[in-house]
């Protein structure tokens, strides 16, 4: 009797061990009952029925990352180039997981690949390499919409190297470099034609203020030869009054006059290189001194 109670209490003590299941965080197991899935055991210590139910899958509920291998990708305009990448994914629901798809980082893997050929092959080259941003957009989008039912979640998915051909790469070169030439070229005539614009606005500004200077001078020449006049006027005016008086040194103003006139021509004269005339300096000083003394008796005139 005694050894029947032992042995019941072990057997009692391995069904419980047998049925006591420890799972990590991270992960989660399914559970399957003569082969049927059942339900999915939680992270820490779970029990289910020894002999009757087993675990089915282990599965990572990390978020996880797969490399995707380099493939050749066959351009809008017929470019072929190579570009591979990586995606990152995270389980969501352990059954579907397990259940739903079989061999799951081999479907995700294949997948993505088929999407990068189709997403890629529907561009230009020149629109593939400006424009990964919105290559990897559209792979999120397209591959989590396909990997729902296995019940993932992909978060992201980048394109890590697009390599065209060797001369493919050289010919963009050349036709960069060609690019830059032509901007290059434009900036200096664009600087040239500034250039033109300005030294052509600055000869204007010159040539108003030049202009405008001449305008000053004739007006103050004018006026400068208006007061000479005037004083003209008023000389021969005085004098026109000595010679109705009888005064005899008004006849010499006007003779020595005339006389110093024509001496400042002859002076004056371009074809004239020496010039001897005999001169009577006495009464060109007489004429001077006539000139004083129709002052002297002007001004006395007006004090009385």
């Amino acid at each position: 009797m005694d050894v029947f109670v032992i042995a019941a209490l072990v057997l009692a003590i391995a069904i419980v061990v047998m049925g006591a299941k420890r799972v990590p965080q991270g992960m989660e197991y399914t559970v399957e009952r003569f082969g049927r899935y059942t339900k999915t055991l939680r992270p820490g210590l779970n029990l289910i029925i020894p002999v009757i139910d087993q675990i089915g899958q282990k599965v990572n509920m990390m978020e996880q990352v797969v490399d995707v291998p380099s493939q050749e990708v066959i351009t809008k305009d017929n470019a072929m180039i190579t570009a591979d990448g990586v995606i990152f994914f995270q389980v969501l629901d352990a059954a579907q997981a397990s259940y739903e798809v079989n061999d799951l980082f081999r479907a995700i893997l294949n997948l993505t690949m088929t999407n990068i050929r189709t997403v890629m092959g529907s561009m230009d080259l020149d629109e593939l390499l400006s424009k990964r941003d919105k290559i990897n957009t559209q792979l999120l989008n397209v591959v989590d919409d396909a990997t729902t039912p296995w019940g993932l979640k992909v978060t992201r998915i980048e394109i890590k190297d697009i390599s065209p051909p060797r001369d493919l790469v050289e010919s963009m070169a050349r036709q960069m470099k060609a690019e830059r030439d032509k901007r290059a070229a434009i900036l200096v005539a664009e600087g040239q034609r500034q250039a033109e614009i300005l030294q052509a606005e600055g000869e204007k500004q010159g040539t108003i203020l030049k202009a405008e200077g001449e305008k000053e001078a004739a007006f103050r020449e004018a006026e400068a030869r208006e007061r000479l006049a005037e004083a003209e006027a008023k000389a021969t005016t005085m004098v026109s009054e000595a010679i109705a008086q009888g005064d005899i040194n008004a006849i010499n103003y006007f003779v020595a006059q005339k006389y110093t006139e024509a001496l400042t021509k002859i002076a004056s004269a371009e074809n004239q290189k020496v010039i001897m005339i005999p001169l009577e300096a006495s009464s060109l000083i007489g004429s001077i001194g006539g000139i004083a003394e129709i002052a002297k008796a002007t001004f006395a005139k007006k004090d009385s």
